[in-house]
């Protein structure tokens, strides 16, 4: 910290802004801190942790101690209200709060950096969660995929036919993202989200209907033969070698939104498929449903750029965080990244209709305008991690877990227990 503070100013005077990002799209990011930067200010990247939950703590810790070093950070959305209910960001005020967040945003993206009524942070990239598949499973299977499908129905069809249902069920954050979105899809939510920011004081409201519906869903892949080898420590990565494998069906898989560039980085490469044929069977459709006829509540993810409050430079941080995150920015990370857009109107440009399928990009901005956030809270934290201890294994969910769940987190809240 003393070495990045002591590079606050660059030769001349001009300012150097540091950026933490956390490891994707870094081939982009570093371009676009140097075009973002100027003749008053230079952005210098600086990388964080893979993990969102390393990533959360690195920049807890310098933003606890005032680090004035941290001008610029990529948030995960989910630490956005942890942080700016610590004031840790300086909010987006007037023009530049009109510029980051105007009607282009789309809803589920914009819902992440509001706080207190105050415009926290900048929109960047938007992910959710589609359900990636195999044609030549589902047609093997008889599954007609125009059609919403349900996790029963995705299980029962990989597990008849050869095939595998990859998710992420590791003792990590997106294993939370499965269980919220299971339980929203349900028509549930783990806390009451009429007194989510209310904090220690949320109701907690996982043991319902909703929560055992959704722990049904994971004790029935648990048990099926769907299930892969790794289940209980899958992650986003593992998951993608099942769905060509060298021998067997292929798979069902929900998975974010570079899972398409993924693959057709991997057109005749070991994990991907053989040919662009081949890659023809890559298929995607809505987030399944967690119960018959109730519409599905994808996931939503992505990045936010916050502006430390502790800045040297925070007029210039601003600045930076507008251009970082405006339309032709978002575009880059789309079409060279797989980091999809926040904006409508970077869906709707030329140049991702010539990098991706019409109806993936419709999905996409659907999915994450209609899809379900995680609680908004400034307490996340220690809710999700309340959440894994008592879901994970996935092996052991059953009935009983959402009344265990609600009962620590409970706890955990008041005080009354320790994680």
């Amino acid at each position: 910290m003393s070495v990045l503070a002591a590079c606050g100013s660059g030769s001349g005077g001009k300012a150097t802004l540091n950026w933490y990002i956390n490891p994707d799209g870094q081939v982009t990011l570093n371009k676009l801190a140097k075009d973002c930067s100027t003749s008053k200010y230079d952005i210098k990247i600086q990388l964080l942790p893979a993990s969102a939950t390393d990533q959360r703590t690195q920049l807890a810790r310098r933003l606890a101690a005032k680090d004035s070093s941290t001008d610029l950070m990529s948030l995960d959305p989910v630490f956005v209200p942890e942080f700016a209910n610590a004031e840790w960001l300086a909010p987006f005020e007037g023009d530049q709060a009109d510029k980051v967040l105007d009607d282009d945003v789309l809803k589920g993206a914009a819902e992440t950096v509001k706080w207190d009524d105050k415009v926290v942070a900048a929109p960047q990239w938007a992910n959710t969660q589609v359900l990636w598949y195999r044609r030549s499973l589902a047609d093997k299977a008889g599954l007609d995929m125009t059609k919403p499908v349900t996790w029963d129905q995705v299980i029962k069809a990989a597990g008849d036919n050869g095939g595998t249902v990859g998710v992420q069920a590791n003792k990590y954050e997106a294993y939370v993202v499965w269980i919220n979105a299971l339980i929203q899809g349900a028509g549930g939510n783990i806390l009451d989200p009429s007194t989510v920011e209310k904090g220690r004081d949320a109701k907690v409201t996982i043991d319902s209907k909703a929560g055992k519906d959704a722990a049904a869903v994971i004790r029935e892949l648990a048990k099926s033969p769907a299930a892969q080898p790794d289940f209980t420590t899958s992650n986003e990565g593992t998951s993608l070698g099942q769905m060509f494998p060298a021998k067997g069906s292929g798979e069902f898989m929900t998975n974010w939104t570079f899972v398409y560039k993924n693959y057709e980085g991997l057109i005749g490469k070991p994990g991907g498929p053989a040919d662009k044929k081949g890659f023809k069977d890559l298929g995607w459709v809505r987030y399944p449903q967690t119960v018959a006829g109730e519409e599905s509540k994808p996931p939503i993810g992505g990045i936010d750029i916050g502006v430390g409050a502790y800045s040297k430079h925070l007029d210039y941080a601003k600045a930076a965080a507008v251009c970082v995150t405006n339309a032709d920015a978002q575009t880059q990370l789309a079409v060279n990244e797989g980091l999809m857009p926040s904006r409508q109107s970077v869906y709707d440009s030329q140049a991702l209709k010539k990098a991706y399928p019409a109806d993936l990009l419709t999905l996409f901005s659907q999915s994450v305008d209609q899809g379900g956030p995680r609680p908004k809270s400034a307490f996340y934290s220690q809710i999700s991690s309340a959440i894994q201890s008592r879901w994970h294994s996935p092996t052991a969910v059953g009935p009983g877990t959402p009344k265990k769940s609600a009962d620590f987190l409970s706890a955990i809240l008041k005080g009354k227990a320790l994680l």
